[in-house]
């Protein structure tokens, strides 16, 4: 969204590269990623880096500390980059913020990306009609879902992005590159359902598994609430090459009032994560499993019977 609308309305760059960006314990930035001209920081955490040229974020833990948030509000304040530098936490998606401060700023047309905009909210905002369509993904955009989150390969992401201002959800999964990975990515997402079955328990509406021993990239966070559709809210501990992570979300079918939901953001916050008031997340380095189960234990005393 943000390069079509680069591309159509600023016409300041004749290429641009990606680069994708990870939660981590420490340093979420390398200032040597910055490259010379213009820099763009989309759906992630707010760096002060004055390299950093346009920023859009909607995730209610955007800023790192106090002092980012500070730098953020004065260039806001004193209008410098009131039109370079946007945050809402009100969007479902970053995707549908950029669209819309693009239109209503820059004059874009978002016409044309109507479907992405649509996708881009069901899949952030998890509002599939139901944990079956979550889980079996049987449409289009959620096959592509899963390539884009899970693929090992870390030039197919960056070759997507240009396609996907020009393509349909269709064309994309019908191309060589997509449909190659599309098979592998089915088998290892059945064995991380079976996996979960068979680690994941319930008690007081939390569901709580840890797969630590199995080390992942990553699985469809929707897995619990179809194997557990009568919980509330669910915490899991998983492993990756660069970190251990406590994942925290409420179930998004669940029949609770949202009133007497807990925000899960503020709790992640407490042990240095974050996200939205429904998910989060909090990642530590990937040899400090103790602390993660530390935090796991309490979040789930927490949210146990609430």
């Amino acid at each position: 969204m943000f390069m079509r609308f680069h591309r159509e309305c600023v016409k300041t760059a004749d290429r641009f590269s990606f680069h994708g960006l990870v939660h981590r314990a420490g340093a979420l930035f390398d200032e040597k990623a910055f490259g010379p001209e213009e820099n763009a920081i989309v759906d992630f955490k707010y760096s002060p880096s004055p390299r950093v040229t346009w920023w859009f974020d909607h995730h209610q833990s955007a800023f790192l500390s106090a002092e980012d948030q500070k730098n953020f509000e004065a260039g806001q304040a004193d209008g410098s980059e009131r039109m370079r530098k946007f945050f809402n936490p009100n969007y479902i998606s970053c995707t549908s913020l950029i669209a819309d401060v693009a239109q209503l700023n820059f004059g874009f047309d978002t016409a044309p990306l109507l479907e992405l905009i649509k996708w881009a909210d069901i899949v952030d905002g998890a509002r599939y009609e139901s944990a079956k369509a979550a889980v079996e993904m049987a449409s289009p955009a959620m096959k592509l879902t899963m390539v884009i989150e899970s693929a090992a390969d870390n030039l197919l992401v960056p070759k997507l992005i240009p396609l996907l201002t020009e393509m349909s959800f269709e064309e994309l999964l019908d191309q060589d590159f997509v449909r190659v990975q599309l098979g592998p990515l089915m088998e290892r997402h059945r064995a991380a359902l079976e996996l979960i079955r068979s680690r994941a328990m319930v008690e007081g509406g939390v569901i709580t598994f840890d797969i630590t021993d199995q080390p992942t990239e990553g699985y469809n966070k929707f897995i619990p609430y179809y194997l557990y559709p009568e919980a509330t809210y669910n915490v899991g501990l998983s492993k990756s090459s660069f970190r251990t992570k406590v994942s925290v979300g409420t179930n998004p079918w669940t029949k609770l009032a949202a009133s007497k939901l807990v925000n899960l953001a503020e709790i992640c916050e407490r042990y240095g994560g974050g996200g939205h008031a429904r998910v989060g997340a909090i990642s530590f380095p990937p040899d400090r499993e103790d602390e993660a189960r530390k935090a796991v234990r309490e979040i789930v005393a927490e949210l146990r019977d609430r």
